[in-house]
């Protein structure tokens, strides 16, 4: 029994005709017959397979189709048909469904002007933007609640979210500056654009090069948008990341005043050892001639009071003053000459008024 070849899988497709209408839904298509039907290479199908993990977004021109494959949009585009390939493990169907009420309502609606194609490509790039807009609302909401947590308390659970939250948001960054490129390197290519006329190629009427005015607009007009929807998650992780750095200086202050308790803590352990060590020679069995004076006790722990309050108070100023960090900490008893510029630096201060 001879293995099913590359050329022969099957895809599911979903199908609409010239007048707008779903001929097929979820039919079963060979990719030869896809590829023989519509003049394309089979390399050109695997772009838009959504079985393969292709996570770059992509716009190609054929001689009769254009080929869509942006976040969940994976369409064949022609002059008189769009094919919608199927998204295997799609969760979203509601998002589909919409765009599917969208594109069909689009391609009966021909009182815009836009040819069949370009209704298409309509469709499917308002659905992008559309899905882009909503997951960008859900992260902005969902970082600016934990941010305004963070500004009340700082715990192990907000932090754990700050970073799976920012690695969402740099993934959904990563994800829209692909969508801008796809669009820019359409735009940037006028052979592309003119080729993307489909209608007219299919009827025979010539077009200059540099005639896809309509076109180009319409690229343009969601290139935009899509890069406005960029510069707001740019806005939003630049937020995201000055939160990061505070936090991180809040924690260091607070592992320093930490550190700085324990070295207290030392300095004043040390003391009471300082006048212990004095009070423990008095405390030996060995003759001092202190042991019959009425004051000696007195005068010992007084003293060894002292001792250790000085020790103490020694350590404690040592402490305050390591801890006073400034820009001129280190130059502050020398003097320093006054600043000139590099021109007036050579010339004697004689004869300045």
């Amino acid at each position: 029994m001879k293995g099913r070849q590359p050329s022969d899988l099957m895809l599911r497709c979903t199908v609409l005709d010239a007048e707008g209408n779903v001929k097929t839904i979820s039919g079963q298509f060979k990719k030869s017959d896809l590829s023989a039907e519509h003049r394309l290479n089979p390399r050109d199908l695997r772009k838009i397979d959504s079985r393969v993990p292709n996570l770059v977004p992509t716009i190609l021109v054929r001689k009769e189709a254009i080929l869509v494959n942006i976040l969940h949009v994976r369409a064949l585009v022609k002059a008189d048909a769009v094919v919608l390939f199927d998204t295997y493990g799609s969760a979203d169907s509601r998002l589909h469904s919409v765009f599917l009420y969208h594109l069909e309502h689009n391609l009966k609606s021909k009182g815009s002007g836009l040819p069949y194609e370009f209704r298409a490509l309509e469709s499917i790039l308002l659905s992008v933007l559309s899905a882009l807009e909503a997951e960008m609302v859900f992260i902005r909401n969902l970082v600016g609640g934990l941010l305004a947590e963070l500004e009340d308390d700082i715990d192990h659970d907000s932090l754990k979210r700050l970073l799976h939250y920012s690695r969402r948001l740099a993934s959904f960054q990563s994800r829209a500056k692909l969508v801008e490129q796809a669009l820019e390197e359409v735009l940037e290519q006028d052979e592309d654009l003119n080729a993307m006329y489909l209608t007219d190629k299919k009827n025979g009427n010539a077009r200059e090069i540099d005639d896809h005015e309509e076109l180009e607009f319409l690229l343009e007009s969601f290139s935009k948008q899509v890069e406005e929807i960029v510069s707001e998650v740019g806005n939003i992780d630049t937020n995201v990341e000055s939160t990061q750095e505070i936090v991180e200086l809040i924690l260091d202050s607070n592992r320093n005043s930490l550190l700085a308790l324990d070295l207290q803590v030392s300095i004043a352990t040390f003391g009471v050892g300082t006048g212990a060590f004095l009070a423990s020679l008095l405390g030996m069995n060995l003759t001092n001639h202190f042991e019959s004076h009425p004051w000696a006790f007195y005068g010992m722990t007084g003293f060894s009071s002292i001792i250790a309050g000085c020790v103490a108070l020694a350590g404690l100023r040592k402490l305050a003053k390591m801890r006073k960090i400034g820009l001129a900490s280190n130059s502050g008893k020398r003097k320093t000459k006054p600043w000139l510029p590099l021109p007036l630096r050579a010339r004697k201060s004689d004869g300045w008024s």
